[in-house]
């Protein structure tokens, strides 16, 4: 029989409630997985406030349901209710964690925790870069665990001027700990591989590591989801990501003021993020009559309906781990205009268009060109993308 599995599930409970992103998603297709395998032992872990919780195959379906919004809502314990800067949200999937956990226990007793409940030689598997702490890395270890970490990206390494204030020395100390500890590294793409294998290097030890592109499932596209008056009437082009320094916001903004007042709508598809308080002032001055519209809180049926009806999909971002945004758009036969990086050229090759954000004068030229010319939207230009059946066969098949 396989090695019974250890998922962490620490992210998911801490964002339940919240827009998934594309990590989240990553957590819960893992989760979806290890449910699926029921010839397998499946086990999940989440730290709190308090501790930790230890979760079965019963409970991790408890926790599916509630991350679903299919589980009722059941009465708030009192050291939930303790944790008041937490949302609600949050406060009932912990309160229905503890309900449906295998056993508990504060933070000292993890490794004991571990050693009595879980078969011997099992695989920890930690997607959400969440809870990389040195405790959770040695009591696995004591618990005769094996350590797998899924690093999407170094960014915060790579680029520490796009990142929030404060966060790039913790984001170095979690991969240092990874570095130390990790039995295997399973990257999203080859390009992550090479960038955090040479911060690694610096460091001494380089862990075993895998590639292994991440799945993609094509989105569903909910016209009657849409706001009103959307979509515009005209060919019109969308950007999707959170608002901050890496997406390059700043680029399309001058692009559009280039192209005045008779350009085409430009639809900015994401919540304000951090550190971008130009471009959020440039956001809030803009006339409502303008062609840029911000259009934040999309459901995800609204905002496949407006990336499937436009144009195309603008994605000047200066890095990225993977570039799920390009990739789905084009499940959806929409054209993408990308900046010219290395990892997007490796997922999406040559469905994608790509020109370097140095060139101005190229995405000028692309966007008038889209503008006045309909997509081929036949079935033999949609692009499948990779695939989680794909990627679990790599992933599980070399335990």
């Amino acid at each position: 029989m396989p090695a019974a599995r250890l998922l962490d599930l620490t992210r998911s409970l801490r964002r339940t409630g919240r827009v998934c992103t594309g990590v989240d998603r990553v957590e819960r297709a893992y989760l979806d997985r290890f449910l699926q395998d029921r010839d397998v032992p499946a086990f999940g872990v989440v730290r709190t406030p308090f501790g930790y919780l230890l979760l079965d195959r019963d409970g991790l379906a408890a926790f599916r349901s509630r991350l679903n919004g299919s589980l009722a809502v059941g009465r708030v314990g009192a050291f939930a209710r303790m944790a008041l800067r937490q949302k609600q949200p949050q406060v009932q999937a912990r309160t229905d964690a503890r309900r449906h956990a295998l056993a508990r226990c504060l933070p000292g007793g993890l490794a004991r925790m571990l050693r009595k409940h879980l078969p011997p030689d099992f695989d920890y598997y930690n997607t959400g870069h969440s809870n990389l702490s040195e405790r959770m890395f040695t009591s696995v270890t004591s618990a005769s665990g094996s350590i797998h970490v899924l690093i999407h990206d170094v960014i915060p390494i790579d680029h520490p001027d796009f990142q929030r204030p404060g966060t790039t020395l913790p984001f170095r100390d979690k991969m240092k700990r990874v570095q130390d500890h990790a039995d295997r590294i399973i990257y999203n793409s080859a390009d992550t591989r090479k960038r955090a294998e040479a911060v690694m290097q610096e460091w001494g030890r380089v862990p075993e590591g895998i590639v292994s592109h991440l799945g993609a499932i094509r989105p569903v596209p909910v016209k009657s989801e849409l706001p009103d008056g959307l979509p515009p009437a005209r060919p019109y082009f969308v950007t999707v990501g959170t608002i901050e320094p890496r997406k390059n916001h700043a680029f399309l903004l001058d692009i559009w003021a280039r192209l005045g007042p008779n350009a085409p709508p430009l639809l900015i598809c994401g919540n304000r993020g951090w550190n971008n308080d130009a471009v959020f002032t440039r956001l809030d001055d803009l006339p409502p009559d303008g062609p840029v519209k911000e259009v934040p809180n999309l459901s995800d049926g609204a905002l496949a309906a407006l990336v499937a009806g436009s144009a195309g999909s603008l994605f000047p971002s200066h890095a990225e781990g993977f570039g799920f945004p390009p990739l789905e758009a084009l499940q959806l036969g929409t054209r993408v205009l990308c900046n010219d990086l290395t990892v997007l050229r490796e997922i999406i090759g040559a469905h994608g268009t790509f020109a370097p954000v140095s060139d101005v004068e190229l995405w000028l030229k692309t966007i008038q060109s889209w503008e006045n010319t309909p997509p081929n939207t036949s079935n033999e230009t949609v692009f499948a993308g990779p695939n989680w059946e794909d990627h679990f066969k790599t992933v599980l098949s070399l335990r």
